[in-house]
């Protein structure tokens, strides 16, 4: 009996006979790659190659994978690889090597255009209906806090309603003033620069005060307050979800919706209108600035002008569709900051999410209610 492998090559023409002998086994690990490396060239020149596995007396799983690494070579460029004389013991052995690393491409057809877009929009509609039924789930939770801190005014968490506020309002101030300033100036030298032409530069104050007052102003700081304030709260409570501080608070008896979103939904109700307010009014003084430097029109004329052009009614237009914007905003944020998973990628997606739908949102509702106070006469 052989103590040492051995790997007979016998070429014929374009045939290859190749006999192992031996134990072919781990112990001998060295030599069969030597012995398998020897054959190389043969196996390249060779279309039809045999290995006789009669001489095998010892076989395992490395020796067996060596031989099919033989096997597969020769079985390259379509030529023929084919063992035979393999004792009934090894074949089960040799038919789980054969079968490793062994990836038969599916072919796939070519996907219907049609198919296809009706796929998309069937998830689409699944994806917005499962939007929908979050939404109104955290409105409906909402509800019932509010009504559980009605009937217990004490529950209500004060302190974090009050450091929500200056957060989202008081230190939103300086950039909501300077963009609304901005854009009213903005409006203004582009209303003076074409009415000119028809002697209507008197019609600018109007523009201004009523795009202001009803539209501009509480959408311009309504998609700043979706941009700044609701990814603060998806990110926050996203991050307390990825730490299950969330899960702890559930643990410890206390109704998350209580203590993280009642207070975060309050203040933006409440901080909107203000911040509404004074974006409006630093609009207006923007647009009296171009007025007077631009237009040649003088403080005097442009307030005497802005109070024959406007209303309380538009101002009332204006202010009270910020609460239910800022509704929209809260529930929105605080939904995507509690469908956060356990990673960073979803973190971001979700913060990311929640400011594009806010401010999808927002504007889906401004429109709404352009419709509804134009059907009221207002």
């Amino acid at each position: 009996m052989n103590h040492e492998p051995l790997l007979l090559a016998t070429p014929s023409g374009d045939a290859l006979n190749l006999r192992p002998e031996g134990p072919w086994t781990a112990a001998n690990v060295v030599a069969l790659e030597t012995l398998s490396r020897s054959v190389g060239a043969d196996l390249d020149r060779s279309r039809v190659v045999t290995l006789d596995m009669s001489g095998v007396s010892a076989l395992d799983t490395l020796g067996a994978w060596v031989l099919e690494k033989l096997s597969r070579r020769a079985a390259t460029s379509g030529r023929s690889a084919e063992f035979v004389g393999v004792a009934d013991h090894f074949s089960g052995l040799l038919d789980e090597v054969r079968q490793v690393n062994r990836h038969t491409p599916v072919p796939v057809a070519a996907p219907n255009p049609v198919l296809a877009r009706l796929g998309d929009l069937g998830k689409a509609t699944a994806g917005a209906r499962e939007d929908i039924t979050i939404f109104l789930q955290m409105l409906g939770a909402l509800f019932m806090a509010v009504i559980g801190a009605l009937r217990r005014p004490r529950s209500l968490r004060l302190t974090s309603l009050i450091y929500q506020l200056y957060r989202i309002g008081w230190q939103a101030i300086p950039i909501v003033a300077l963009i609304t300033f901005l854009i009213g100036a903005i409006i203004a030298q582009q209303g003076f620069f074409h009415f000119r032409r028809f002697g209507a530069e008197s019609y600018t104050v109007d523009m201004v005060g009523i795009l202001v007052l009803r539209e501009l102003g509480v959408l311009i700081v309504a998609i700043m307050v979706a941009g700044r304030s609701g990814s603060a709260y998806t990110a926050e409570l996203g991050s307390m979800k990825m730490r299950e501080e969330i899960d702890a608070l559930s643990t410890m008896g206390l109704d998350p919706v209580d203590v993280l979103i009642l207070p975060r939904v309050a203040a933006l109700v409440i901080a909107l209108p203000i911040l509404t307010f004074i974006g409006s009014i630093a609009a207006l003084y923007g647009g009296g600035l171009v007025a007077q430097f631009y237009g040649d029109m003088g403080p005097a004329i442009y307030i005497a002008r802005l109070r024959e052009a406007i209303s309380v009614t538009h101002f009332e237009v204006g202010i009270l569709k910020a609460p239910f914007m800022a509704l929209v905003i809260g529930i929105v944020a605080c939904s995507e900051g509690l469908r956060v998973k356990g990673s960073a990628e979803s973190l971001g997606r979700q913060t990311t999410t929640s400011v594009v739908k806010s401010i999808f949102l927002v504007i889906v509702l401004d429109g709404l209610f352009a419709i509804f106070f134009a059907s009221i006469g207002m």
